[in-house]
């Protein structure tokens, strides 16, 4: 595959080092000779000197012959613009990284349309998310970007009383615009099958349009389950992302930041967390900020280090569970002697996300659930493809969900009655055990 990367700092350097190491051709553009000297003498790649947001340099990277650009230099405005010429000029898909958050708010305006841009990506966000896998257990967030479309997750657990318990799912009354997109039982993740029943216990992750949703809930849910309390240490971006994916669930959010501005934007921004003015590599502190009768605390501050000592310090006052953020390999080791329970690295989230977008055919992205038994795709719908001739009750579906598709920017709940449209952009569910044969729905014949 051929790839355009825009930005020949750390980031775009090791993604052009993973597509290399995968056997893609990829030309890196910079306006930093410096930049790409480096980068040159390490890779196997095409170097071109100048700006992502000029025609001609981007002409000479031949982006019209692109099947990926990725927009990753350090600032928004430079990527937004420069991913957007590279698909009037050609490149069969684009994206762009993010650092503003505003950017990624599609309630206010979608710059990612406006700009002819396949996706916004923000690795501060998808490693936000990482840690809120690791801690809602199921993780389907590849519908978390769909939320300006009405589209809602609610992850429920089984409880003693409710009248669904043993019933198989076909025999379970649920609005046509909800679906039960994954079930974790004694550890084990899998897409319900018509005649599984639910036991108590069992954790149900619902998908379903915002207005019905609350009322599924209450089929399953009798009483809320108990409030955890998640203590956050840095309230950087990937501070902000975890605590926006939790608040507003069963989670009470608490930030340590121990910069007063910040501290003010996340209180404008995060008005269901709390956030203190203090330093999370301070035991005294610690203390204070009752982090030893936390049930999770997460580690995200900038530093590697401060993590590490947040992390120990949490372990010492007696947290029930440990998350850290991690970004050099070489302190994964050093965090599992430590007894942290959970690390996450943004350079394997990074990873999985572009390994996806190169995959080729109509996998846009790729993500799997935290115990790796269930796919989380995002799809493009092409002219041909067999989900297009057929309703959806009438294809062969085993073990795969179609949890949303987008048309139109307008995002649905689909019913057994939908048939998928050329330019439809799906959420698509699949045992991992199914996925060769799933993926063929979306292969256009000959």
């Amino acid at each position: 595959m051929n790839v355009v990367i825009l930005g020949a700092g750390t980031v775009g350097a090791s993604i052009a080092a993973l597509l290399c190491e995968n056997q893609h051709n990829v030309r890196l553009v910079d306006s930093s000779k410096e930049a790409l000297a480096r980068s040159g003498e390490d890779l196997d790649v095409q170097t071109i000197h100048g700006s992502g947001c000029d025609a001609v340099t981007l002409f000479q990277a031949d982006v019209l012959n692109a099947d990926l650009c990725l927009a990753v230099t350090s600032d928004d405005e430079t990527n937004l613009v420069g991913a957007s010429l590279c698909s009037a000029m050609g490149s069969k898909r684009s994206i762009a990284r993010i650092f503003d958050p505003r950017y990624l708010d599609y309630s206010t305006f979608d710059y990612r349309r406006h700009f002819k841009i396949d996706n916004l990506l923000s690795l501060e966000k998808l490693t936000g998310l990482e840690l809120a896998k690791a801690i809602r257990a199921n993780g389907l967030f590849k519908l978390e970007t769909f939320a300006r479309g009405g589209v809602e997750i609610h992850e429920v657990e089984v409880q003693e009383g409710s009248r669904e318990v043993g019933v198989p799912l076909r025999d379970i009354k649920m609005p046509a615009n909800v679906r039960i997109g994954l079930v974790t039982s004694s550890g084990r993740s899998y897409i319900p099958h018509a005649d599984d029943a639910f036991g108590v216990g069992d954790r149900i992750t619902l998908v379903g349009e915002r207005d019905v949703l609350r009322s599924v809930v209450k089929m399953f849910q009798i009483k809320a389950p108990p409030r955890l309390d998640v203590i956050i240490a840095g309230g950087g971006k990937v501070g902000y992302y975890l605590a926006k994916t939790l608040e507003g669930e069963r989670y009470r959010v608490t930030i340590m930041e121990s910069d007063e501005e910040r501290c003010q934007y996340l209180a404008r921004s995060l008005p269901k967390a709390t956030i203190l003015l203090a330093d999370a590599t301070s035991q005294a502190e610690m203390r204070e900020a009752r982090v030893g009768f936390a049930d999770i605390f997460v580690a995200s501050t900038g530093r590697d280090e401060d993590n590490i000592i947040c992390g120990v310090e949490a372990r010492e006052l007696g947290t029930a569970r440990i998350l850290s953020v991690v970004r050099r390999p070489d302190y994964v080791n050093v965090l599992e002697k430590l007894q942290i329970d959970t690390a996450v690295s943004p350079r394997e989230v990074m990873a999985r996300q572009i390994l996806g977008m190169v995959s080729g055919g109509p996998l846009l992205a790729s993500e799997e659930t935290a115990d790796g038994e269930v796919l989380i795709w995002e799809l493009e719908v092409k002219k041909n493809s067999p989900v297009t001739k057929l309703p959806l009750k009438e294809l062969s579906l085993s073990k795969t969900l179609l949890a949303a598709i987008v048309r139109d920017d307008f995002v649905k709940v689909p019913t057994a009655e939908d048939v998928l449209k050329p330019g439809d952009s799906a959420v698509v569910l699949v045992n991992k055990s199914q996925a060769s044969e799933a993926i063929k729905l979306f292969i256009p014949s000959p």
